[in-house]
């Protein structure tokens, strides 16, 4: 399940993707509009929580043009406003929940869980890539129709990211971004031992891996199912 997070409160931003990535989701990124337009189209997110207040193009420009597109992806703007003309006018502009802020994260999280479910969008029980099965429920992997395999929360968290771009070269700062938060943004150490314990469950010879792929100078990939054929 993939979230496009944009607001140009930075360390907001990064404390709800937080919040996000530890439910389990795939969070992406946007601190001003045309950068929140981009990953729109590029990564087509189930979900879109948009600040109202942006520079330059504010988030009901942005909720304008999602719409404009067809687009019906579910969008929650997040605000310090909390007058009720400002509540109108953003969900008449199509936007399907409105959220003011100050709020916890928790709060964030079950208005999120209630949105996708209003909207008919479920967690999928598996995602499957080449003869790779992941299961968030068990937090586990099968290989080549086999027993699955446990990760660790970790572990499931990096595979996850990379099942879901499978066949795509993902930045060593996204992925610790996405597995560690912030806090844990830019430490490739840590990445590159998740990586190693990584291959030693998914891979027949951890020293030569089929699977997760090392791509110099950017970060790593997993296999895609094109390439499995």
């Amino acid at each position: 399940m993939k979230i496009l997070v944009v607001d140009d409160d930075l360390e907001l931003l990064q404390l709800i993707a937080f919040a996000l990535r530890q439910a389990g989701y795939l969070v992406l990124e946007a601190s001003d509009g045309a950068a929140a337009l981009r990953a729109f189209e590029r990564e087509q997110p189930d979900l879109v929580l948009l600040d109202y207040n942006l520079p330059r193009l504010n988030g009901l420009e942005i909720l304008g043009r999602i719409r404009a597109s067809g687009s019906r992806t579910p969008v929650m703007m997040l605000t310090v406003r909390s007058a009720e003309e400002d509540q109108v006018g953003a969900l008449d502009r199509g936007a399907d929940d409105y959220l003011t802020k100050p709020f916890s994260p928790r709060t964030l999280l079950a208005r999120v869980r209630a949105l996708l479910r209003r909207s008919g969008i479920e967690r999928p029980a598996t995602t499957t890539t080449g003869d790779l099965v992941l299961d968030p429920e068990s937090q586990s992997i099968r290989l080549r129709g086999g027993e699955p395999v446990a990760l660790t929360r970790l572990e499931f968290r990096l595979l996850h990211l990379l099942a879901a771009n499978a066949g795509r070269a993902l930045t060593a700062e996204r992925l610790t971004s996405h597995i560690w938060g912030y806090r844990g943004s830019g430490d490739r150490q840590l990445l590159k031992q998740l990586v190693h314990r990584l291959r030693q469950k998914v891979e027949r010879d951890p020293a030569a891996p089929e699977y997760l792929l090392t791509v110099a100078g950017v970060g790593y990939r997993l296999r895609s199912t094109a390439e499995s054929d």
